[in-house]
């Protein structure tokens, strides 16, 4: 088979999936951009949804709580997986692929019945509430988990699998022999870490963060069933856009989803320069 039919075949069996790309990525973002910059009722250009936005503390505060959210949830959720990774590289090989097949089933545990969970543990009437009335515990028994707190703490959980799964391959290439090496050169372990341990897992550290931010600023399922619209973040503004009961904003809401997409954007551009260079300096 020549190299022209062979690649022929290759772009037929890849026609479905760029179709797909097509209908349910490309033509959706292309659609908000141009609502993002389309006066209400009339053609044209304007870029006053976006001043509205940025003129309204309504939804800087959705903008604001979104991104300390997103920051501290992914900085929490990365050194648990970083010391959890750590002990699953050091783990026996059953044990390993038991912490790994229970990380893959927690990681999927998200979204509405996650936020169900929280309220039968920690909710008004919750277990873990009633324990700490009954012991006299404090912090469980006053513990509101429809709060900044409560949503902080839901982002926690699920960033937390999903940062061990994507870091625990990452000390795999801090090889016995490293060690082994800087032992002959009498370092000792916090120079060992300093100087090979930790520059071999920080690009890994810094693609983590990247996934994890983007995570926790898009979710939306887990805080709706939670806190409804009574929370204000970025994902729960743009829905009320678009499926608001009296009136809908489908402009407002796509500059909204502009912005969403630009701060993610934003996070994805730092992390690959820095990647590249900690590659390059490596």
């Amino acid at each position: 088979m020549s190299v022209k039919k062979t690649n022929l075949t290759y772009l037929l069996f890849l026609l479905p999936f760029m179709v797909l790309i097509v209908l349910f990525e490309l033509l959706p973002l292309l659609s908000i951009v141009i609502n993002s910059v389309s006066p209400i009722g009339t053609s044209g250009f304007t870029l006053n949804h976006f001043s509205s936005i940025f003129a309204s503390d309504y939804y800087m505060m959705s903008i604001r709580n979104s991104l300390l959210i997103a920051v501290f949830s992914s900085l929490i959720g990365l050194v648990v997986a970083v010391l959890g990774a750590y002990a699953i590289h050091h783990a026996t090989p059953k044990v390993k692929q038991f912490f790994i097949n229970l990380i893959n089933m927690t990681s999927n545990f998200q979204g509405i019945q996650l936020a169900f969970a929280f309220i039968i543990l920690l909710g008004n009437a919750g277990v873990l509430v009633l324990i700490g009335q009954q012991m006299g515990i404090d912090f469980l028994a006053n513990f509101d988990v429809y709060s900044s707190t409560g949503i902080l703490l839901t982002f926690v959980y699920f960033q937390i699998p999903l940062a061990t799964l994507l870091m625990y391959p990452s000390f795999d290439a801090i090889h016995q022999e490293y060690k082994e090496a800087a032992m002959l050169l009498n370092a000792s372990q916090f120079s060992f870490w300093m100087r090979v341990g930790i520059p071999i897992v920080l690009p890994s550290i810094f693609g983590t963060f990247s996934v994890l931010f983007s995570n926790a600023l898009a979710a939306y399922a887990t805080p709706y069933a939670l806190m409804g619209n009574n929370y204000a973040l970025l994902p729960i503004r743009i829905s009320a856009m678009f499926t608001g009961d009296v009136v809908q904003q489908v402009e407002l809401g796509s500059a909204l989803s502009v912005i969403l997409l630009l701060l993610m954007s934003v996070m994805t551009v730092i992390s690959t320069n820095l990647l590249k260079k900690m590659r390059k300096e490596g």
